[in-house]
Parts: structure tokens; C-alpha cells; sequence
């Protein structure tokens, strides 16, 4: 039995000394030197007692080293349980006694806080610069290590999806969940060995560390791997870059700055964005800007990548393109799961060899979720056009029943995206009396703008129905959104829950 993963991303890159990551302070760290660490690490994780399946804890910033780490664990034959470095101790609580971890390596400043939490499992730390007591115990240990043995549906990772509807889910990827995207990932958009991808995404999401990092293993290339998104810093990288993945977060930011323009990114071959809808205005803002046309695709924790749009032919702003290769994407009936006609909109459901192998521990949830013929029910909203582009319209939890008519949000924020002075919006409903729900608007003015709610109510009125039109407009100087991009409409929904109810 060989060990999937292993073989295909890290085994070809062994006694290599070509360049792997090029640091923050401009230091290079090729793929054997990663190689020979992940190997220590790996003979550490054994030293602890770390066996195959056992699960691996890890709330650390983002390194070289945390990155050892996860293919330290591969080798290992360990499950990587990356946690999301905003949690707090209370919300770490729960992850880690769901998921029965059996080491949590966690920052040093930490350490104590996390130590009375996680009583009954071993404590390691690592720290942004690497260090930490992991880091010592690894480094005694040699750098040879036998990869164990691991078959194709082999739990790989443990990913706790956000949990803004309620619980956080444990998303158990495998081997061949992993593996197979990122093979999709490669060929649909033709990375190489020449590729080298600017990374200033976070490495505890599936974006950052399977999109990004599996893609350019398993394509050999390499990454200027940054701690995080500084527009200073990826203006001053990217000439030496070919491709970069990001956030809607990122490009916006990017426009912002008078500095980023056609020269920037003159050399580049592919920009990538994901994790959040990408504004249609965004689209075209780029591409005036710098030629280049990003391409959207659209995933999830459960399943990594589903669809893109093509690398070759049309990027069509407002959708995430086709399904990849090898994975089926259909729209359902929300309530009775029969198939819809094109263009209609109902519930997203994906089938392939990303599709993960269920909830940890939450077996009614898997069988409500995940079908007996393969099917994942996304819960996303969605429409195929007569070209076959998807188009998310967003969740199904987002979805809004006025008056008995459904509204959906993303067909009310691209009106209200094109309306002068509006830099983004975000559509929710609230309870109403008579209603059952009614609309809200809460829009971002762009820079120096002043919106007026009134005029903003006009237009509503004159290109929407009734039942569309927001009853409500809120101004707010930025919307919430978690480290990834994605807009907090939970919060936006607590903060304006009473705006219809009596005084």
C-alpha cells in the first residue's frame, strides 16, 4: 500500500535543491530542506505518540514551519486539523474535544491558556518565526522517515467548516479527496514548473493550503510565501511572481492602490480569486486596469474546488464558470430534490472525487447532506445559464420569503452595486409583522461619496417589484466579514433583527 498524497505531492520533490519558498525577508527554502524538516517532524509526531488516523490540533500562525507540519502529518499517516488563528480559547475548546485530537500544537503566547483547556491531550508549540517546543523536539530527531502506509479513502485533514448557522461541522477529507483536486486544479489551469505563485492567503482554509500549496507541489513549482496580504509587500513581490491566488479582499485593495497598474502585472500569466463573490464591478475595474481578466471559481470546505471559469474562452463576471473535470454539478428543488430545468434557480448539488467523506461525528447530519448515489447537497443557491455558467445566488439560509415570494439577495446587491456612490451591499431579511420578512440594504459608500436614502429608494422603486425592494436602508462604513472575505450576514441579520418590529 503506498500513501497517495505523499507520492504525488512531496516523494518526486526529494534530494532537489531547487526553490520551493522564497521567504518574507528574502531568505529560500528549496524542497529537500522541506523535505528533511517535514521528515524530523514527522519523527517528532511519532515521539509524542502520534499514530496513523490520530488527529493534529494546530493553531499556529502562519510559517514555513506550519507548513512542514501538515506535510509532516501526511507522512505520518496523521489527520491535519488546521484551526482558524481568530478563535478564542472558548471556541478552540470545542474543536478540540469534538475532534478527540491527540497533540495540539498551538503559538507559545498561548500555551498556558490552551494547556488547562486541552487537559487530557499533549501540548506543543510553534511560533510565527518557526519556533517553539515542536520545533526543539524536531530538531533532534533525523531526517529520514518511511511514509506509512495509507489508502485512498484514508481520512486526510479534519476542516471545521465556520458554523455562522450553528454548530461548526468536521469536513473529513481524505486522501483522494485532496489528490484528485488538485490534479483537476493543474490541468484546468495550467501550472507548471515554472509557476511561481504569490501566497498571501492564510494556511488553516482549504483556499490557502490545498488550492494553493497541493496545486504547486504537485506541479513543482514554487511560492514567494508571504505572512499575510500587505499591499506594499505583493507590490514589491510581484514582479517575480507568474501567478496569484486571492480573495475578492485582495483585488480590491490592489485597485486601490495608485501604484498597481498595467506594469504590474504586465509578466503575469493568472489571477485567481475565490472564497467570496467577486463584484462584477471588480471584474471589469481589473481588467481596464491591467488587461487581465481574473478568473473565479467556486468551492467549498466539503468538497475543496467544484467549478471554474475556463482558462481558455470567456471568464464571465457574476458566475464561477463550469464544473471541473471528473465533478457533476446539478440545480435541485430545494424541498423535493427533483432535478430543475436550465435557468431556474434552486439548490447546487455537486458529485465527484473531491466530494468529502462526511461530518465527524454527526452521522444524521452526512446522511441529511452528503446522498446515497454521491451527491452533496452545497446548500448554496444557484443557476446554470444556457452556456452552462453557474451562477451562485447565494445560500440557502440567505434566501428571504416576503409575502410568500422568494427573494434572493444577490439579484437585489448587483443592482445596488451599479447605483452611483454604492462601493458594496449587502441584502438580508428581518422579521415583519405582516410580512413574515421584509428586505434590508446595507450598503458601503465608495470613498468620499455621501449616499442619500431616499434617492436610493427611487431607484429601487423603478427597476425592481415590490416585493424586491429593500424597506429598509442602512449605511455602514464597512461590512463584517471573516478572515477569509466572506461577509458576515449573520451578524448583519442579529444587528437589524427588530428594524420591523413595533416600538
Amino acid at each position: 500500500m503506498t500513501n497517495p498524497l505523499h507520492d504525488a505531492l512531496f516523494a518526486p520533490h526529494e534530494g532537489r535543491p531547487t526553490p520551493f519558498l522564497y521567504l518574507q525577508g528574502g531568505g529560500t527554502i528549496s524542497h529537500d530542506t522541506f523535505l528533511q524538516e517535514a521528515a524530523r517532524m514527522a519523527n517528532a509526531l511519532g515521539a509524542l505518540g502520534v499514530g496513523p488516523g490520530d488527529r493534529v490540533a494546530v493553531h499556529v500562525q502562519k510559517s514555513p514551519q506550519a507548513l512542514m507540519l501538515y506535510a509532516a502529518c501526511i507522512r505520518a499517516g496523521a489527520v491535519f486539523l488546521p484551526l482558524n488563528t481568530a478563535y478564542t480559547p472558548r471556541e478552540l475548546e470545542y474543536f478540540i474535544a469534538d475532534s478527540g485530537a491527540a497533540l495540539l500544537v498551538c503559538d507559545p503566547g498561548e500555551a498556558d491558556v490552551l494547556r488547562e483547556i486541552a487537559q487530557d491531550i499533549r501540548v506543543e508549540t510553534l511560533g510565527p518565526d518557526g519556533a517553539g517546543s515542536f520545533r526543539d523536539l524536531a530538531s533532534g530527531q533525523g531526517a529520514a522517515f518511511a511514509p506509512v502506509p495509507r489508502a485512498d479513502n484514508d481520512l486526510a485533514a479534519l476542516l471545521y467548516t465556520s458554523g455562522t448557522t450553528g454548530r461548526s461541522k468536521g469536513a473529513m477529507l481524505t486522501q483522494k479527496n485532496l489528490l484528485s483536486n488538485a490534479e483537476a486544479l493543474v490541468a484546468a489551469w495550467r501550472f507548471t514548473s515554472d509557476d511561481v505563485l504569490l501566497h498571501a492567503l492564510p494556511i488553516f482554509h482549504s483556499h490557502g493550503l490545498f488550492v494553493a500549496t497541493n496545486v504547486m507541489l504537485l506541479a513543482g513549482g514554487a511560492m514567494i510565501f508571504l505572512p499575510k496580504f500587505d499591499p506594499d509587500t505583493v507590490l514589491a513581490r510581484l514582479p517575480d511572481a507568474t501567478t496569484m491566488m486571492g480573495v475578492p479582499t485582495f483585488y480590491t485593495r490592489l485597485l486601490d492602490d495608485p501604484r498597481f497598474g498595467s506594469g504590474s502585472a504586465a509578466h503575469m500569466r493568472l489571477f485567481i480569486s475565490g472564497s467570496a463573490p467577486l463584484l462584477a464591478e471588480t471584474h471589469r475595474q481589473f481588467e481596464a486596469r491591467t488587461g487581465h481578466r481574473i478568473l473565479e471559481r467556486y468551492g467549498m470546505t466539503e468538497t475543496s474546488m467544484n467549478t471554474s471559469n475556463p482558462y481558455d474562452g470567456e471568464r464571465r463576471a457574476g458566475t464561477v464558470g463550469f464544473a471541473l473535470p471528473g465533478i457533476e454539478v446539478k440545480v435541485c428543488d430545494p424541498d423535493t430534490g427533483a432535478d430543475l430545468p436550465q435557468g431556474e434557480i434552486g439548490v447546487l448539488w455537486v458529485r465527484g472525487p473531491n466530494v468529502f467523506e462526511g461530518y465527524w461525528n454527526m452521522p444524521e447530519k452526512t446522511r441529511e447532506e452528503l446522498r446515497e448515489d454521491g451527491f452533496f447537497i452545497t446548500g448554496d443557491l444557484a443557476r446554470i445559464d444556457a452556456d452552462g455558467y453557474v451562477h451562485i445566488v447565494g445560500r440557502g439560509k440567505d434566501l428571504i420569503i416576503s409575502g410568500g415570494f422568494n427573494v434572493y439577495p444577490k439579484e437585489i446587491e448587483l443592482f445596488l452595486d451599479t447605483l452611483p456612490g454604492v462601493k458594496e451591499s449587502a441584502v438580508i431579511g428581518a422579521p415583519h409583522p405582516d410580512l413574515g420578512e421584509s428586505v434590508i440594504a446595507v450598503l458601503v459608500p465608495e470613498a468620499g461619496a455621501t449616499l442619500d436614502p431616499a434617492a436610493l429608494e427611487a431607484a429601487a422603486k423603478r427597476e425592481l417589484a415590490g416585493f424586491k425592494r429593500p424597506r429598509h436602508i442602512a449605511l455602514l462604513d464597512a461590512l463584517p466579514r471573516n478572515t477569509m472575505g466572506k461577509v458576515q450576514k449573520n451578524q448583519l441579520r442579529d444587528r437589524f433583527a427588530k428594524t420591523f418590529q413595533p416600538r
